[in-house]
């Protein structure tokens, strides 16, 4: 990409920016940014090559921002997340079946940190596994599903939790930008449930959605 045509796809965000920010609102053109420069720099000729069919796993570095929805299920608590999560993912098997759901099992493994920003930088840390399908049919673009859980230790100062040893199960959806022959762009979405699992009481579980952004290389 030339610097004629970064410049032109920036121009909007920075008029946005300073509306935005008279009226005292973050922008809202980051994700809208992220996107478009993922695809323009996105190559198909990446798509060509057999490395994303062939590796045999994936490293990943993911940032984001979570936020629980009080009044979902049992929910009371506020808690906002800024969250860094390192991925090692171990492909199962080759390509299987046919289609545009042709794809490859995939085990995740993720060390988490959670910092609670709303909540003088308290951190939430452990390690969780997923399952995960990723789709290969795609010409330059990776989805992938993955669903799964793990054990967290949580130092939010909350009472109303009741333990700082809690349980996490997820689910969510994701896609990879490929932008060079082993490296990609990932843009992902994810359900976050938090608790003690009913091991004592109170138990006020936290259950969140997480925006997360990322780069991955495959090896």
């Amino acid at each position: 990409m030339d610097i004629a045509k970064f410049a032109w796809l920036m121009q909007p965000c920075r008029s946005e920016k300073r509306r935005n920010f008279h009226k005292g609102h973050m922008p809202r053109c980051g994700l809208l940014s992220f996107l478009l420069i993922a695809l323009v720099f996105s190559r198909t000729e990446a798509a060509e090559t057999a490395l994303v069919q062939e590796a045999s796993g994936e490293f990943s570095v993911l940032n984001g921002y979570g936020i629980t929805h009080r009044g979902l299920g049992a929910t009371r608590t506020q808690v906002e997340t800024f969250d860094t999560i390192l991925r090692y993912g171990y492909f199962l098997s080759g390509e299987l079946g046919e289609g545009w759901y042709r794809g490859r099992h995939e085990q995740l493994f993720e060390l988490p940190l959670h910092v609670a920003v709303d909540h003088s930088n308290r951190i939430m840390t452990g390690g969780y596994t997923f399952g995960s399908w990723k789709f290969t049919a795609h010409r330059g673009l990776l989805p992938y599903v993955f669903a799964g859980g793990g054990i967290l230790y949580v130092d939010l100062g909350l009472p109303t939790m009741g333990s700082r040893l809690d349980f996490s199960y997820q689910a969510g959806t994701g896609v990879q930008f490929l932008t060079g022959k082993d490296t990609a762009i990932n843009l992902e979405y994810r359900y976050h449930h938090l608790s003690n699992a009913g091991t004592v009481s109170p138990n006020e579980p936290l259950n969140s959605t997480k925006i997360l952004l990322g780069i991955t290389l495959f090896r």
